[in-house]
């Protein structure tokens, strides 16, 4: 069996209480390639509701944790309480927490390892900065962010992760990727699993692109072979949500 595609759905700040049950609503209704895998991120505050009114055949995430299981830490939420909440997935290293909120590579990493010890699937997102693809060392960058998590976790929570491929310069902005481009960092992740994994985490981890997803040009980069899915932004918060995840039909 090849790798199951993967899309998930990255609200961000956005929502209200009625139109997260609308769009919830419209996910779980609709007809949806059943090969693949669905994961939605609201907002924290509307987690719970999330889950109560999504159809249980898809999955959803935090958009953040924090590496400890309890305590004084005001604001935060843990891999645990996630758990116990029926909330199975976090994603952790957006590049909106590294670059806005200065989360460095080894606070990702341990972000990680907690919630890969707690049973919560992390889609853990890698990317470079426009300066750094002009400089031609995207590879460099990518490669770096996955080291640090590499160093605390063994090899099987690999199977636990979905690395979510994020140009910086193409989220929100409207610019994607070319197919190209983004297939050349997916194979370049792929050869560095195999180098610093495993050839199995290589085979099986799922690779999959964020960066101005739409409904227009997500059946091309579905069709790239290192490509396992997406991670969708803004378009997930639209119908169209609905497309994108059907793009492996």
């Amino acid at each position: 069996m090849g790798r199951k595609f993967f899309v998930g759905g990255n609200f961000k700040m956005n929502g209200t209480v009625s139109s997260i049950k609308d769009i919830v609503h419209n996910i779980s209704t609709a007809k949806t390639d059943p090969n693949t895998e669905v994961v939605v991120a609201p907002p924290a505050l509307y987690l719970l509701l999330t889950r109560e009114h999504l159809d249980p055949k898809f999955e959803v995430a935090a958009q953040n944790i924090f590496d400890k299981p309890s305590g004084a830490f005001t604001g935060e939420i843990s891999a645990s309480q996630l758990k116990a909440s029926g909330i199975n997935w976090t994603i952790l290293g957006h590049s909106e927490r590294r670059t806005v909120l200065r989360e460095d590579d080894d606070f990702i990493a341990s972000k990680t390892k907690s919630a890969i010890e707690q049973g919560i699937g992390v889609i853990l997102c890698c990317g470079e900065s426009l300066e750094e693809r002009e400089k031609g060392t995207t590879v460099d960058v990518v490669t770096r962010q996955l080291d640090a998590v590499n160093k605390m976790v063994d090899k099987e929570a690999w199977k636990n992760i979905v690395i979510a491929y994020e140009p910086i310069w193409a989220i929100g902005t409207g610019k994607v990727a070319t197919t190209e481009q983004a297939q050349e960092v997916h194979a370049a992740i792929r050869d560095w699993l195999s180098k610093s994994v495993s050839s199995e985490a290589a085979e099986n981890t799922r690779i999959i692109y964020g960066g101005s997803v739409s409904d227009k040009n997500c059946r091309e980069l579905a069709k790239e072979k290192d490509i396992d899915g997406f991670l969708v932004g803004g378009a997930s918060l639209k119908p169209a949500f609905v497309d994108i995840i059907n793009a492996n039909q």
